[in-house]
């Protein structure tokens, strides 16, 4: 059985930054007890990447101060995107890649994820040994055995060059105009020039990092900005990319916008035509229903997993299929790289685009998107956890919505795996009753809790 981990969440070691974990002198110690587990001198390096966060700075030094201390020489690759380091980690052979960054949240926080030498997220077992290190008295190594640091100069080259070749030889962007949205992140170096040397006209958007501006009011969590600038230039496409660059949003020629789901739509209809889909698509419990129905309709296999990237990959490793995302905008493509990756996922809807010749506002017209509604409900947090859901108040709300949706919808109640909330979502053909449903759940959901208080 995995024991309960202390500092390893569902995705890395994150938190505000001066507030324990995310001070210097825990990651001074994270990085010794990552080099003490995961390399040695005389293996490979490990590669630190990060985002444009001003705490990067101090973080970076020191991870390589502790990494050095166990004797682990170290590759800086300075602002990379996340799936970034993930590639370079495989192509120099590294014994393990550590990014610095906390995705979508605010400057304020920061965090850390780990990659293997195969460019996949760490086992749970190695987590485990790390935090196991992370208990014990920190030693050096003897000064003649302490690691080295040097910087890659030419990284972003490297992943630019990936990217590219993610997408046939031969397919151009050429006569597509583009709004790319970098959130003030991590991919602000990288990402116009995949688009550009491909061929497309780009116009950057969130490409002026200052160190606080990262996510604030841009990117894909607020993809109103490039809305506008696609609507102002007349733009093909408009791309949103997160701070760290594992997740987009699309916005096609009309302004309307374009999930997660209706781009794992798109891709997935495609490779089932030229017979390249291999097997069908993992999904969580949060994507559409209309996701579902138009991969059905086509005789597309769907499975759905808990919420979380890792979750949608521990999927598709059980399935042995290659294609699996979430409605957030983060999309695998096993096929193509190990993890999720903003920027080849627009490049796979691009190639689409590109072979068809119809624009993305028709592409994405093959999935009927459903209204949701998502409504928070906080609870303590040992009833989110407990029988609270479960009981009788609860179930008879959850029977006579199921029954006002008459089939055509969805009902799902969960706890919050971060916060002491209970998750409402109401799915259905109509929105009035979405909305209805869901706050008549919600409702029940409050009364259930205050009678267990």
């Amino acid at each position: 059985m995995t024991q309960q981990r202390r500092y390893f969440g569902t995705d890395g070691i994150r938190g505000r930054v001066g507030d324990f974990p995310m001070t210097a002198d825990f990651a001074l110690r994270l990085g010794w007890a990552a080099g003490r587990v995961l390399g040695s001198r005389d293996g490979g390096p490990v590669l630190i990447g990060k985002d444009t966060r001003v705490s990067g700075y101090l973080f970076e030094s020191a991870l390589e101060a502790g990494l050095s201390s166990a004797g682990v020489n170290i590759r800086l690759l300075g602002p990379m995107p996340t799936p970034a380091v993930a590639y370079l980690t495989r192509t120099f052979r590294a014994a393990a890649g550590i990014v610095i960054s906390a995705s979508h949240n605010p400057y304020y926080d920061n965090g850390f994820k780990f990659f293997s030498s195969a460019g996949s997220k760490l086992p749970d077992a190695v987590e485990e040994a790390i935090e196991a290190m992370l208990e014990r008295p920190m030693t050096m190594v003897d000064s003649a055995e302490l690691g080295k640091a040097e910087r890659v100069g030419d990284a972003p080259g490297r992943y630019i060059e990936f990217c590219k070749g993610t997408i046939p030889p031969g397919t151009t962007l050429h006569g597509l105009k583009l709004v790319v949205d970098c959130a003030h992140g991590a991919t602000y170096g990288v990402a116009p020039h995949v688009f550009e040397e491909l061929g497309a006209e780009v116009i950057p958007v969130g490409v002026e990092p200052d160190g606080f501006n990262i996510n604030d009011d841009c990117g894909s969590l607020h993809p109103e900005h490039m809305r506008r600038a696609v609507l102002e230039h007349r733009a093909d496409l408009g791309i949103a990319l997160d701070g760290d660059g594992d997740r987009l949003i699309l916005v096609d020629e009309r302004g309307d916008t374009v999930d997660g789901d209706q781009a794992l739509c798109i891709i997935a209809l495609a490779r089932h035509h030229d017979g390249i889909l291999q097997g069908g698509v993992v999904g969580t419990l949060m994507s559409n229903l209309g996701l579902e129905q138009a991969l059905g309709a086509a005789g597309i296999p769907f499975r759905r997993v808990k919420v979380g990237d890792r979750h949608v990959m521990e999927g598709l490793q059980r399935e042995g299929w290659q294609l699996g995302g979430e409605s957030s905008g983060h999309i695998i493509c096993l096929d193509r790289t190990t993890t999720g990756d903003g920027i080849v996922s627009a490049l796979q809807v691009l190639q689409v685009m590109s072979q068809t010749g119809r624009p993305l506002s028709e592409l994405h017209r093959a999935m009927e998107k459903y209204p949701q509604k998502l409504v928070n409900v906080p609870v303590a947090a040992d009833a989110a956890r407990g029988g609270l859901l479960q009981g009788r108040l609860v179930q008879e709300a959850v029977q006579e919505a199921e029954s006002a949706l008459a089939g055509r919808g969805r009902v799902l109640l969960r706890p919050s795996g971060t916060e002491p909330l209970v998750r409402v979502m109401v799915e259905g053909g109509d929105m009035a009753l979405v909305g209805r449903l869901a706050r008549d759940l919600a409702d029940a959901v409050r009364r259930a809790a205050e009678a267990v208080a």
